[in-house]
């Protein structure tokens, strides 16, 4: 009966093994060397060793290590370690499948192939070594002892030692060709392993036979010649002595660690429910608290609404008894000018009588009175509703911060309601539309003329209005206020009461625009005489990319789009400079510069240099200034005579 590979040989095999064995050798080289019986459909690998074809093929399915045999890498060869590629195709060797049966006749043994026919066949696609698979698997589960690889499925037996050049286990019998054959001598064969692939160097696919306690690794004999060739290297055995020494004192460590995380775990689930109770009870208050912020806006927003509807109601009915009073007199009127144009002029009594009436009609009382006044009260929604949201949103912001614990204290509503008063736009309460409007500052209108003789030499003027930096300097006379070691230039005009407004076009490159002292020296440093960078001056410069405002060397960046027109509003009595951006009359403020002494210290350094320097620069004249810092700067003084007149004839 042919037994699948790695199956017991059968005696009419046997006989033949031994009929075939080479003299002096207790396995002839008919034999497979891995079942150690006659070759059965014998195939042949690269490098010239033959071996039954289903012994090999569980070999190369066997689990193994990267790079080694098995599915882990390419199989190789039991006795000389020569890898076998995986897509190799394994091919009978024909001479040894027709010399197999003569011999087998010649001995009288039964041959393999017919033996085999005897055998029951496997269920297609099986491995000759699922039997012995399931078997093993079985065992490690019951934790039962290693099984022999060699052994037939349904009788192994436990396996005496395992062998990692062949990376399988052997039972007593099976293990004698390891003891007597010089083929297998080399081989290192070690207690029974589960897992033989750990036994091999995942490198050189060597056994592992020493420990480097350099590295605290296991080597092998190549590992020892290169890698760890200076290290302290001893064998297996002595390193395990060494640390089974110390293995008391590091399970009586682990076991006190145990206990100690036990302890801490405890301590640490108990916190996580605290942390989970308490976010749990702090959300219920915060929504809550966010339920009754919103039911007082929405009660905000009803009032308003309310307040709007009623203003409406209160004088739209008047509006509406005018405009039909006046176009019930506009029809009369109409037809008493037609009559009076269509009467002959022959019919003198019909002349006089239509004339009479026309004049009568023209005396009447122009318009009743009315009991509403001219200005819409309910306008006025509009700006209380958007310094409600400013104060929100200031703190909103400013209790953010508090909670993200950035060292800014968050202002009571007082305190912010200050602060809005201390740094809002001017005080417009008379006119509501000119917080967002533009002809509110032309009332207010500076016509600036730019002083040709503080000119820096590489700044061009065009007339009094328009200036550019140029490469050239230009030959511009001797002049004691002339800027020399910065681009600038300033305006004829001098600041010193009242309130002033003047726009200015920012045509191309960086541009600075602002305020700055009559006796300011023009002759000062270049890092000390731009504006903004010294207590004498102060502006808004774009630079490209957003806007900056400066002063005593300060910045304060500005998130606002670009804008062609910039309008600056000095309010000199107050000792306030707000820059605006202006398109399509509509007023966006960028930033205002003034003292904000009820923040207390708590705004950033720029506003910190306001509050300490800033009033001084209102102790003398003030002159409009210009800066124009690159290459390309150019800008235009806005004209503002003709919007002036346009206003002056709408009031």
């Amino acid at each position: 009966m042919d037994a699948a590979p790695g199956s017991a040989p059968s005696s009419s095999a046997a006989a033949l093994r031994l009929a075939l064995a080479a003299p002096g050798l207790p396995e002839g080289p008919l034999c497979c060397p891995i079942c150690l019986d006659v070759l059965r459909d014998p195939v042949t690998v690269p490098c010239g060793h033959n071996f039954c074809q289903g012994c090999l093929q569980a070999l190369r399915q066997r689990p193994g290590p990267p790079d080694g045999g098995g599915a882990g890498g390419a199989a190789r060869c039991p006795l000389c370690q020569e890898p076998v590629p995986a897509a190799l195709r394994l091919c009978k060797n024909r001479a040894l499948c027709e010399l197999l049966p003569l011999l087998a006749a010649a001995t009288g043994a039964s041959s393999p192939s017919s033996s085999a026919a005897a055998t029951p066949t496997s269920p297609a696609g099986a491995s000759p070594m699922a039997p012995g698979a399931e078997e093993e698997d079985a065992a490690g589960e019951e934790g039962a002892a290693v099984l022999c690889d060699v052994c037939p499925p349904g009788s192994r037996v436990a396996a005496e030692r395992s062998c990692l050049v062949c990376l399988a286990s052997f039972c007593g019998a099976h293990l004698e060709p390891h003891r007597r054959a010089p083929a297998f001598r080399a081989h290192r064969l070690v207690a029974p392993l589960r897992r033989l692939e750990e036994g091999l160097c995942p490198r050189h696919l060597q056994p592992l036979d020493g420990f480097c306690r350099t590295e605290q690794s296991c080597v092998c004999s190549r590992c020892r010649a290169h890698e760890h060739r200076a290290h302290d290297v001893v064998p297996l055995e002595q390193e395990r002595e060494h640390k089974q020494a110390q293995q008391a004192k590091f399970l009586s460590d682990a076991e006190n660690e145990l206990e100690e995380l036990a302890v801490t775990i405890t301590q640490a689930k108990k916190m996580v429910e605290l942390i989970k109770g308490a976010a749990t009870k702090e959300r219920e208050r915060v929504e809550k608290l966010f339920a009754e912020a919103s039911g007082v806006l929405a009660a905000f927003q009803k009032e308003v609404l309310g307040f709007i509807e009623d203003g409406e109601r209160s004088m739209l009915g008047e509006a509406e008894a005018d405009l039909r009073w006046k176009e019930q007199r506009r029809a009369k009127l109409a037809q008493c000018k037609q009559s009076l144009e269509n009467v002959p002029s022959t019919d003198t009594i019909y002349f006089l009588q239509e004339f009479q009436a026309l004049k009568a009609a023209m005396e009447e009382n122009l318009s009743p009175p009315l009991s509403f006044q001219k200005e819409l009260n309910f306008t006025k929604c509009t700006q209380a509703v958007g310094a409600m949201k400013d104060v929100l949103s200031t703190a909103c912001k400013n209790q953010w911060n508090h909670l993200q614990g950035k060292g800014v204290d968050g202002l009571s509503c007082q305190e912010m309601e200050e602060a809005l008063a201390e740094t809002g736009f001017p005080d417009k309460s008379n006119n509501a539309a000119c917080l967002e409007s533009r002809d509110y500052f032309l009332k207010f209108a500076f016509i600036i003329d730019l002083d040709s003789d503080t000119a820096d030499k590489f700044i061009q003027l065009f007339g009094t209005k328009g200036a550019k930096r140029v490469l050239c300097p230009i030959p511009y006379p001797e002049s004691p206020t002339r800027f020399i070691n910065c681009e600038q230039v300033l305006g004829l005009n001098l600041m010193n009461r009242g309130n002033y407004y003047w726009e200015v076009e920012l045509i191309d490159g960086w541009v600075s625009i602002g305020v700055i002292a009559e006796d300011f020296d023009p002759r000062e440093a270049y890092s000390h005489g731009r504006l903004g960078r010294n207590d004498s001056s102060c502006c808004l410069q774009w630079n490209g990319q957003n806007y900056v405002a400066w002063f005593g060397g300060f910045e304060c960046p500005i998130q606002q789009p670009f804008f062609h027109t910039i309008g600056v509003f000095l309010e000199y009595s107050e000792k306030a400079l707000t820059f605006y951006g202006v398109k399509d009359s509509k007023m966006t403020c960028l930033k205002q510069l003034k003292v904000s002494p009820s923040a207390k210290g708590k705004l950033d350094p720029f506003q910190n240099k306001i509050n300490r320097q800033f009033a001084s620069l209102f102790s003398c004249k003030l002159k409009p200034a210009f800066f124009l810092e690159s290459v390309d700067a150019h800008l235009q003084i806005g004209p503002l005579k003709k919007d002036c007149v346009s206003v002056l004839k709408r009031r």
